[in-house]
């Protein structure tokens, strides 16, 4: 009891202060206990008493303490000395003023009888399909809710009821209490395959056809970990809609359901939008997430990939496929600024989350001819490589430099095709939460790889502040990402920071 007591006279900020980090890094007490217990389980506060610490209830023994401040990488003194809250740790709260908050003027061309008459005007000289508009929607959507998505959540935990892993075995059970039976083809019947829409290099995994028959193709008793994923979307699909009498088809390869993609000799430009499109994409991407949400809980993978330093191999831990958890990656973390790439050729990014706003030219719409080959996600499929990669990049979002950090690894589909899937954090938010200059920070690496042709190792004074942030974090291979070099990339090659410029030539 002596140390409590001798805290007790400098700890009048100090459950303040915690409250306020934890706030800032967008952890929960129960990730914050979590965390605390990695470290050291017998010092570490349980939820309740972490609780009363922050209400100023309770002290935290000296250890505790200590404990504590490791997760935030401070010291101690720290949270003792007098001063009540640093303003570079204070968690924003209100309304967002400013410039940010002034409405578009004149706001009556925004009114929905205009925009009814402006959009398809607009699709039509721009040469986009309604289905492409109807995911470019969608993706808007799921940007502006930052993948939060808690109803889709709610509906599957209720299914699955949080069960880590589900193995085949519970969702054919799941399947079967749905009162759906299973067939397998080996040959995709003609009517099916106009759902391909002329994409090559694409095969049919699997449809449904009411009222209770699911379709599985054959070659998926040779890859478990897509049936799973074939099941628990069909599953969604009968939670969500009923049932519904439309076709739901899965489509491994370029022309993924929930992603399409189409060449600029495939567009037929229409001034018209199918609400069908609208009404198909949305169900796409509702049964997607769903199936990601069964087969792997909110709170359970979360604390998974918590002690696991959210490392891609944790998808063998679950038995789900890689793309199934990086997805969820950017939907469970605490910390809201993700983004996700699903790249095939360069160029053409099959699916697309920019959760923190990264400027993109290209997406599932278009391909675009001159795209950064300095992107790992790029790089990776011009240069194969065993494993994982992790990168440093900086790039300009509104004209100001952010530092992101992202994993990539090489897989194949069902279909044969080689892409990357990519899974990464905008760094900036991070170094913000921690008290520092983001900005500062950012502009001296960029400068730094200027000067050095456009990529260079991190220097000592930056590699600390990014170790502090990345250990605040968790996330194993941004950690890995600090010891390699830092890169300058681009959304395209007109606007290319390197000197000389990639594409002078």
């Amino acid at each position: 009891m002596k140390d409590t007591k001798s805290l007790m006279r400098k700890a009048h900020f100090l459950g303040t202060k915690i409250r306020n980090l934890r706030k800032r890094n967008h952890l929960t007490m129960e990730d914050l206990s979590s965390r605390c217990v990695k470290i050291n389980a017998e010092s570490a506060p349980s939820v309740s008493y972490l609780s009363m610490i922050e209400r100023g209830k309770r002290v935290p023994s000296e250890t505790m303490l200590e404990v504590i401040a490791s997760v935030f990488q401070k010291e101690m003194s720290w949270f003792l000395d007098d001063v009540p809250e640093e303003q570079a740790i204070t968690p924003v709260k209100g309304s967002r003023g400013g410039i940010s908050g002034i409405a578009l003027e004149p706001n009556f061309l925004f009114s929905n009888e205009i925009l009814q008459i402006a959009i398809p005007e607009l699709l039509s000289q721009t040469g986009t399909t309604g289905r492409q508009f109807a995911h470019l929607l969608i993706r808007a959507h799921q940007e502006h809710h930052q993948n939060h998505f808690p109803d889709l959540e709610r509906a599957a935990e209720e299914v699955g009821q949080k069960r880590l892993p589900l193995n085949t075995a519970d969702l054919l059970e799941i399947v079967k209490t749905m009162g759906m039976t299973i067939q397998w083809f080996d040959k995709t019947p003609e009517a099916v395959k106009s759902e391909l829409h002329n994409e090559r290099a694409a095969i049919v995994t699997s449809f449904y056809s009411p009222p209770n028959t699911l379709y599985v193709n054959l070659a998926l008793k040779q890859r478990p970990l897509r049936f799973k994923y074939d099941l628990a979307v069909h599953i969604g699909h009968c939670i969500l809609h009923d049932k519904d009498t439309f076709k739901n088809v899965l489509i491994a390869g370029h022309g993924q359901a929930s992603t399409l993609l189409e060449d600029d000799n495939d567009i037929n430009p229409s001034a018209n939008i199918n609400p069908q499109d609208i009404l198909h994409a949305w169900r796409d991407f509702e049964c997607s997430f769903f199936a990601g949400a069964l087969l792997c809980p909110k709170v359970p993978f979360r604390h998974l990939l918590d002690r696991q330093g959210y490392e891609i191999n944790t998808a063998q831990l679950v038995e789900v496929s890689e793309a199934v958890a990086m997805r969820r990656m950017t939907a469970v973390s605490p910390y809201p600024h993700w983004h996700y790439f699903d790249a095939y050729t360069p160029g053409k990014l099959k699916a697309v989350y920019r959760g923190n706003g990264i400027p993109l030219p290209w997406g599932n719409m278009r391909e675009v001819k001159d795209p950064c080959h300095h992107w790992s996600v790029f790089r990776m499929i011009e240069v194969p490589a065993e494993g994982t990669a992790s990168q440093i990049s900086i790039m300009n979002v509104n004209g100001e430099p952010h530092i992101y950090c992202c994993e990539s690894i090489a897989v194949a589909d069902l279909a044969g095709n080689n892409h990357v899937l990519c899974a990464g954090i905008d760094l900036n938010h991070a170094i913000e939460a921690q008290g520092r200059n983001a900005l500062d920070l950012a502009n001296s690496l960029k400068q730094t790889c200027v000067t050095s042709g456009g990529s260079t190792p991190i220097p000592r004074t930056i590699k600390n502040d990014l170790s502090t942030t990345a250990r605040i974090l968790n996330i194993a291979w941004v950690s890995r990402g600090i010891e390699g070099e830092a890169r300058l990339i681009c959304p395209r090659g007109a606007v290319c920071p390197r000197e000389p410029s990639c594409y002078q030539h």
